[in-house]
């Protein structure tokens, strides 16, 4: 997925009068949006998807990091929920992603005496029962009283009377999210970012397909479907929208999303003196401090947004809630100057038409809802990260209804398998993402690997671990290019490969797309990657053939993204914080 493959793609769908033509096409690169595109792929459907920004450039990017059953959701009864990401979860950390989701240990403090831990530890045992035993089983839960406690969390403060440890899973969602997109494309799925729909195609009432701008090139393209399906989370009703100017509703029905804001803290390992991950309950959720290299994740809060959805930005009122809410369970307090990170996102929450819909938006469901939203558009909104799979594979199911409503309505310019397709299941739950078949073979082999680049076996488990068996792909630029073996930025794992790597190979674009999603230097480095900005650009003008005008335009929007952030961290509202993240333009047209 790299210029010259999104180029060929980009002439492929816009090449004639007519334009181009496919099964579906998928509107929104998230972790749905592209989990939609691989099914319909693997079905032997043509599927296009657009994005309007980068991969996971939304929702998808700002999540806690988390591969999880959803322990808390047992305490609302939602056992099909819990059971159905834990089954998920197993196969990520076997068959579909083992290089990129990973266990990751939790401590539950037990604070309030024997009463807690019969509670706490019936719903523990429950999820550890629900989770299965097995191949890919990664661990069972263990009970500890005071003195065990604080030998696995010293940094807690005294009042802590035991606790029980288990286990979950772990994730980068951004690369998880391109490791997906990679598969779909592997498959014969067209992805396109950097293209905004800016009009549904709608025939005889029917949603037939889009018309997109390519904010790279300038193009508009003309895509004729038999059904689209929008996968683009908060942006769902507006999307729907589009179709309701001039297609009749009788059939159809309306989204309700209702957003919600989540915020993460990122503070260094030495902070926080625990030897594993933290969960601890915090009216109105939950707080969850999970290990990420060499830093800690803190998050995270649930409050309703109602401004622009693309940059959600934190204020100072949530970092001090979060802090507050840390520093209740920690015997040494976080500061501020703690903080060497601070990130924002959105959930795409549904909402109902019950009178409940006014309670808080940490206890509205996690489950998933499909809609019909018009003939021929199918959205799919809510859920969890981890049941990705199955959320587009149900979306599929109902998008491959409206095909076969359909069919006849468009002309066939690109090869269509639809008879025996239509009978064919989802074979997600069997198909090993990028970088996943040959993970297990490379890293028996790491150290060989990291000998014949000449890079430490630090740097080797670092690559195996972001690329799978695609670190042949890196080492090849390594072996072409041995300047590229260097740090990226000082003190942390990253290698200059890899900027070139996310050109070429990951869809990467802007200089953003890679200090903020390839690599995570925009939150994990406490100049929030502005000073590798300068030598990022380079390397990926090498890539893109950017004139030196336009490495100054990207450092400088670079810059200006992470001052902007920065001074709406030190707003007391949502309305202050968003008017000056706002005050950044976005480097995308």
């Amino acid at each position: 997925m790299g210029p010259s493959q999104r180029a060929a793609w980009l002439d492929e769908l816009s090449s004639g009068p007519l334009d181009g033509c496919v099964d579906v096409v998928v509107i929104g690169g998230g972790v749905t949006g592209a989990g939609c595109a691989l099914d319909l792929a693997l079905r032997g459907r043509s599927v296009a998807l657009l994005e309007q920004r980068d991969l996971a450039s939304g929702t998808s990017s700002r999540s806690s990091k988390l591969i999880h059953g959803g322990l808390r959701y047992l305490q609302r009864l939602e056992f099909g929920l819990v059971s159905e990401s834990l089954k998920e979860r197993r196969l990520l950390l076997g068959l579909l992603a083992p290089h990129l989701v990973r266990p990751v240990q939790f401590l539950y403090p037990i604070r309030r005496g024997w009463r807690e831990r019969l509670r706490t530890g019936a719903g523990i045992l429950l999820y550890s029962l629900m989770a299965g035993s097995g191949p890919h089983a990664i661990g069972s839960h263990r009970h500890f009283g005071a003195r065990g406690t604080q030998q696995l969390a010293p940094g807690l403060h005294g009042k802590v009377r035991g606790g029980i440890a288990y286990w979950d899973g772990q994730t980068d969602d951004a690369r998880l999210v391109v490791a997906i997109a990679r598969t779909a494309a592997a498959h014969g799925a067209r992805i396109l970012t950097s293209t905004r729909v800016q009009e549904l195609i709608v025939t005889d009432g029917a949603v037939r397909g889009v018309i997109a701008h390519c904010g790279e090139t300038g193009r508009t393209l003309r895509l004729d479907a038999d059904a689209v399906i929008n996968a683009t989370g908060v942006w769902t009703s507006q999307i729907e929208q589009l179709a309701e100017r001039d297609s009749p509703q009788e059939n159809s029905s309306r989204t309700r999303i209702r957003a919600s804001k989540g915020i993460h803290l990122l503070v260094p390992r030495d902070r926080i003196d625990l030897s594993c991950g933290l969960i601890v309950p915090t009216p109105p959720s939950v707080l969850f401090v999970v290990p990420w290299g060499d830093r800690w994740i803190i998050g995270t809060t649930d409050s309703d947004w109602d401004l622009g959805y693309a940059h959600p930005a934190a204020s100072s009122a949530d970092i001090d809630l979060l802090l507050q809410r840390l520093n209740d369970v920690l015997a040494d307090p976080i500061s501020r100057d703690d903080i060497c990170g601070v990130y924002a996102g959105l959930r795409p929450l549904v909402a109902g038409d019950s009178p409940s819909d006014a309670e808080q938006s940490a206890k509205l469901s996690r489950e998933h809802t499909i809609t019909r939203a018009a003939p021929g558009l199918v959205s799919v909104a809510g859920g969890k990260y981890t049941t990705y799979r199955v959320m587009a594979a149900d979306t599929v199911e109902t998008a491959l209804a409206e095909v076969e409503a359909a069919r006849g309505r468009t002309p066939p310019k690109f090869a269509r398998r639809r008879r025996d397709a239509a009978a064919r299941r989802s074979a997600t739950s069997v198909t090993p993402l990028v970088g996943a078949a040959g993970y297990e073979e490379r890293r028996r082999r790491q150290d060989e690997i990291a000998a014949s680049a000449g890079i430490s076996r630090a740097a080797a488990v670092h690559l195996l671990e972001r690329h799978g068996d695609r670190i042949d792909e890196v080492v090849e630029l390594i072996a072409e290019q041995p300047d590229l073996a260097a740090p990226l930025a000082e003190g942390h794992p990253y290698l200059r490969a890899e900027v070139t790597h996310a050109v070429r190979s990951e869809a990467a674009l802007h200089l953003d797309d890679v200090l903020t999603r390839r690599t995570r230097l925009s939150v994990e480095s406490w100049d929030r990657g502005a000073d590798v900005a300068q030598d990022t650009a380079e390397l990926m003008a090498a890539e893109l053939g950017w004139s030196p005008e336009t490495i100054e335009r990207e450092v400088w929007h670079y810059h200006a993204r992470v001052e902007a952030e920065r001074e709406s961290q030190t707003r007391p509202d949502d309305q202050t914080a968003d008017a000056v993240r706002l005050g950044a333009p976005d480097i995308r047209r």
